[in-house]
């Protein structure tokens, strides 16, 4: 049994039960229109069948927090459309589907460090941290003349995401990538 709160002190990442089936918070936004009561917009995804949905709740509404554990993990590899990860004090090892790893997969190298977050033995969703280090297999050279401020360019790193770095990376070299954009930090 887990914790009840009002509908307005949900938060993001938060899986609550909602018709009976535990449901992922996904996005959460509180609303005041005009001179009406608070209300509370939702998405959620329903962890037993995988769809999504958006739900309105009084801000008031009293919901069931469903109590959740976050182990550190290490992405092993891929098979497929299968993706291993790897405990790194135990060496248990977990598969998820494609499905479940979506934007993830494109800031997932060897050994990267995530957190899976688990409701009772099941895997509910994966955390990436907010920014990964990864190798650019591929940056077009720099060419004389292009020298304006803050000129970028594309380049591929090893997951096949394409990410826009200032003109002097290379090749072979790692960078910092935000997790949340797919934005370039930084050389790491």
């Amino acid at each position: 049994m887990g914790e009840v709160v009002t509908a307005s002190n949900v938060t993001r990442g938060q899986v609550i039960l909602y018709q009976e089936a535990p449901c992922l918070v996904m996005e959460t936004m509180h609303r005041t229109p005009g001179n009406l009561r608070g209300f509370v917009q939702m998405t959620l995804r329903n962890l037993k069948t995988g769809r999504s949905l958006s739900v309105r709740f009084a801000s008031t509404d009293k919901l069931e927090v469903v109590p959740l554990r976050r182990r550190k993990y290490e992405f092993s590899y891929r098979d497929g459309t299968t993706y291993h990860f790897i405990d790194p004090e135990t060496f248990d090892t977990v598969e998820l589907p494609e499905s479940m790893v979506t934007h993830a997969k494109d800031y997932l190298s060897e050994n990267q460090p995530v957190d899976l977050v688990f409701m009772e033995e099941t895997v509910v969703a994966l955390e990436l941290p907010p920014s990964v280090a990864l190798r650019v297999t591929e940056a077009p050279e720099w060419v004389r003349g292009d020298s304006a401020t803050n000129v970028m360019k594309p380049a591929t790193v090893e997951t096949g995401l394409v990410v826009q770095v200032p003109l002097f990376i290379k090749e072979g070299e790692r960078i910092r990538v935000s997790t949340e954009d797919g934005r370039y930090l930084g050389r790491a």
